[in-house]
Parts: structure tokens; sequence; C-alpha cells
């Protein structure tokens, strides 16, 4: 059964008082993303005490250069992005080891328009195959997101779940997959289902928020208590995350999201 992680966004605080909060309600992982600024050994102790622990974290550096390069407008789809981006994953990876998180969500970046797709999707490819070196051996495996353009990221890359999987397959490491983030998903192909149950062997991450809207399941037009079935069909064990918003107390939420994956309680 696939593990189901709280968003980040539903409680405050550091990421060691998110940590308590979430396990407080009854939640097994919490996903934050951006790490950079936190206190790590105080994250991983609050991860200790609780058993609850960080589902993912996105690629960050202290490096302003090199975070100049991997910015939305620039990214992985650029050649001259790679080296960059294995110097952030270096310090990612740092970071995941330290709070015991074993996922990293990566994204490409916007489209170009002064090369060809098949040029922007081989700078993909050869930045990810940069980074095997890095993550070999650690226990950590790298997520590549497709995302929407029509709402949230116009301009974004990678927008397919079949070119992030042929991209993930042509890395050729069973530490790279991919991300499928069902809200972005339900707006540029629909299909969830069927289209799980197909690319279910490179997915090695959710996300979940409901459409129109982003919130949590419920409030939209997903069907996510088939969705939920279908994925635990598959016999994923990974992370599902709820990458949204919400509408009510996250005390409600908590639970009603607990019921609709066929849950009374994580804990």
């Amino acid at each position: 059964m696939f593990t189901l992680s709280c968003s980040g966004g539903w409680v405050p605080g550091s990421y060691a008082e998110k940590i308590r909060a979430a396990a407080a309600l009854g939640w097994k992982a919490i996903e934050p993303l951006s790490w950079f600024g936190e206190d790590l050994t105080a994250a991983s102790a609050a991860s200790d005490e609780t058993g609850c622990y960080i589902s993912g974290i996105i690629v960050q550096s202290a490096d302003k250069a090199v975070m100049e390069l991997m910015k939305w407008t620039h990214g992985i789809v650029y050649e001259d992005a790679k080296d960059a981006f294995v110097q952030a994953m270096k310090e990612t990876v740092q970071a995941a080891q330290a709070i015991k998180c074993t996922t990293i969500v990566v994204t490409t970046g916007n489209e170009r328009n002064d090369v060809s797709r098949e040029i922007q999707h081989a700078n993909a490819v050869a930045a990810l195959k940069a980074a095997l070196p890095v993550i070999k051996d650690t226990g950590v495996q790298l997520v590549l997101e497709p995302l929407n353009v029509l709402v949230n990221h116009k301009g974004y890359y990678l927008t397919s779940t079949e070119e992030g999987a042929r991209i993930v397959k042509e890395v050729g490491s069973p530490q790279v997959r991919l991300l499928y983030d069902i809200y972005h998903q339900q707006i540029t192909e629909g299909n969830l289902i069927d289209t799980i149950q197909k690319y279910i062997s490179v997915i090695g991450h959710f996300h979940v928020g409901d459409v129109p809207g982003r919130k949590e399941p419920g409030t939209g037009e997903i069907n996510y208590k088939n969705v939920f079935s279908a994925i635990a069909e598959t016999g994923y064990s990974g992370y599902v995350v709820f990458e949204c918003g919400r509408t009510e107390p996250v005390e409600i939420v908590t639970q009603k999201m607990f019921a609709l994956a066929g849950l009374e309680s994580l804990r």
C-alpha cells in the first residue's frame, strides 16, 4: 500500500515544527519541498522522534550563480545548466540524506524558442545522466515532473506523461523516475487511471490535488476514490502527496483524506 504525505502548506512552521504537527494529526510523511535554510538536524530529530518523515524535496543550491541557471526561465533544457544541475544535486542529496528523505523532485525549466524540442529533450536526458554518479548508492531517487501550461506554468517544457516517461527510459537508471501529478495531468491530458496503469513502471512519486482550484480531493471533478483504488491495485508502495491547498481546517481535511484513500488512520 502507498503512504500518504501531508501538504507542507497545511501546517505552519519550520521543518521540525511541520513534522511534529503532521505526526500529531496521524500522518507518516509531509512534503514542504524547499529545504534551503532549514535546520536539517532539528528536522531529522523530529522525524526520529515522531516517525513522520519528509517525503520529497526539490533541487536547490547555496550558490546563487547555480540557482540562476536552474530557474524556470533556464533549467536543464539548456546545455550550460548541466554542471549547475550536478552541483545543485550534490547539495540536495546531502540535504536529503541528513533528513532521511529518499525523493528529489526535478523540473525541466521553460521551453526554449531558439532550438528544437529534440535538442531540449536531449539536454534534459544529458543533465539527468550527469547526476547519476551523485545519486549512486545513496538510496535517493530523482523524480521528473511534467506540469500543466494551461493554468499554472505557462511556457514550461515538459507537459506530457509520454515524453516524461521517454526521458526517464533514456536515462536508464532505476533511480530516475517520473513524478505523476494528478492535478496537472487532469488538466493536460485527462485519462488518469489508464495513464497511471500504463506508466506505473516508471512512476516513482505521486502528487494530488483536485480540478479546478487545486484544493484537496473531493472539491472538484476528479473521482479520487477510484483513482486511489487504481493506484493501490498496481501495487505501488511509494508516496502519494497532497500537493494542494485545502478548504477546511487541517484536522477535518486529514480525516477526510484518510477515509477517501480507504484508511481510518495512518498510524
